[in-house]
Order: C-alpha cells, then structure tokens, then sequence
C-alpha cells in the first residue's frame, strides 16, 4: 500500500505521512520549495520504518509539474492507493490591501490543485477499481471567518463542495472525505500574534490548539478499511468550539 501526501515536507502534512509510514504505507513526500526538510523526513522515514519514500518536487498550481509528479509516482509504484491533497498556502493580508493576484494564487493552489490531482489520480483509481481521496479543508471553509484570509476561506469552502461532487463521480470505487481541522500547533501558526493565540485558545473548548499527530490520525484512519463506510463525509476536528 502507499499514499502520496502532498505539501509533506512539514507541519501537518510532514506528521500525516509519518503515520502512514509508522503502519508499514510506502509514502509519497512531497515539496515545493522545502527539498532539504522533505530530503531530511525521507531519510527519518526509512531509517526507523521498513517502507520506501519517494521525494517528489512540484508545484500544484502548476498543471505540468503535477501530470510529472503523476508520471513519476505510477513509473515506481505502478499505481497509488491513497491520495492526500494536504498542501495549500495562506497569504493574510489586510482586506483593503489584498489584491487579485494573491486571491488567485491562494485558489490556484490550495482548491484548482486539489481538483487537478483528484481528477488526474482519481481517472487512475477509478479504472482500477479501488482507492481513497482525502482532502485536508479547514474550519475556515465552514463558518470560522478572517477577513485578512477572505481567499484562504473561499479556497477551503471550495475544497468542502468538491468532496461531494469528487464523492458522487467516483462512487462506488473511490471515497472521497474531507478533513477541517481547527487550530494547529504547526510553523505555519508559531508566529502568531501571542495576543491572538491567546484569544482563540479561549475559544476552544479543549483549552488547547491541536497538535499535527492528533489531525494526522484522522487522516490516516480515512483511509484505512477500519473507515470503509465513510464516505462523502466532512469532518470537523477542533477541539470543540464555546457556543
């Protein structure tokens, strides 16, 4: 079995890939800009874990390095069981300030990349018969709202309505789930504001931001057969939220 876990080289997606490697999964890592830490977690993974981990550079904006990040994947393994769109960016800025190129790149990557893996490798998977999407959303794409991320927002709400469509398309072969994490305690986060940490932990029920491992369970979970009936399913995870 394998799973390519994309934006993998760190934070939650570096800690989703290491569980599915802790399960016996050969593990797809992979980067765009972060070669040396994806290089480094490759080298982590082999060396306590009897699994292969392949390094793959691509930018998922970018249509042409994903159809060879397909290529690639299928020429080693010959097929791929598990697809975990995790990567996406965030570019907060003012509202007044945001301009059209950042709410564009923000939907390039983190919702028209998800899309063209899920059809590029869900086509494989659906004539194969088998296989598993999971897509990596976010409570901002349910009802949590910042208007500094208005495109971050929008990405994730767009990632929520594919998982249905995605779900219904590939029925019955492939199941499609989508993951919304709240809070985490990754390096995108660590330079908040210490104020505003402060404000949203009061929120969360659970006193706490998550930590990836706690995220990166679920995601392994979906895509085991201990979850074969969940399907077309969005999952919020965090920690609970004072009403």
């Amino acid at each position: 079995m394998n799973v390519l876990v994309t934006g993998s080289s760190r934070g939650l997606g570096k800690a989703i890939v290491i569980e599915y490697a802790k399960h016996g999964y050969d593990v797809i890592i992979n980067y765009n800009n972060s070669k040396d830490k994806a290089l480094e977690l490759k080298d982590y993974i082999e060396s306590n874990y009897k699994v292969k981990a392949l390094v793959i550079g691509c930018d998922i904006s970018k249509e042409e390095e994903i159809d060879n990040m397909i290529d690639e994947i299928y020429k080693e393994f010959g097929h791929l069981d598990i697809l975990v769109n995790n990567a996406s960016i965030a570019l907060d800025q003012d509202f007044e300030l945001k301009t059209k190129e950042d709410f564009m790149k923000t939907l390039e990557t983190n919702l028209v990349g998800t899309y063209l893996l899920s059809k590029k490798i869900g086509l494989k998977m659906k004539e194969a018969k088998k296989g598993n999407i999971i897509n990596i959303s976010s409570t901002n794409g349910l009802e949590t709202t910042y208007p500094e991320s208005i495109d971050y927002d929008a990405s994730k709400a767009g990632i929520i309505s594919l998982n249905h469509n995605l779900a219904n398309y590939f029925a019955p072969y492939i199941r499609v789930n989508t993951i919304c994490p709240g809070w985490i305690n990754t390096d995108m986060n660590k330079d908040l504001d210490e104020e505003f940490i402060k404000d949203e932990t009061n929120k969360i029920l659970l006193g706490r931001f998550a930590e990836p491992e706690e995220i990166a369970y679920l995601a392994y979970f979906l895509g085991t057969d201990k979850s074969s009936y969940i399907n077309d399913s969005i999952i919020r995870i965090d920690g609970g939220v004072k009403r």
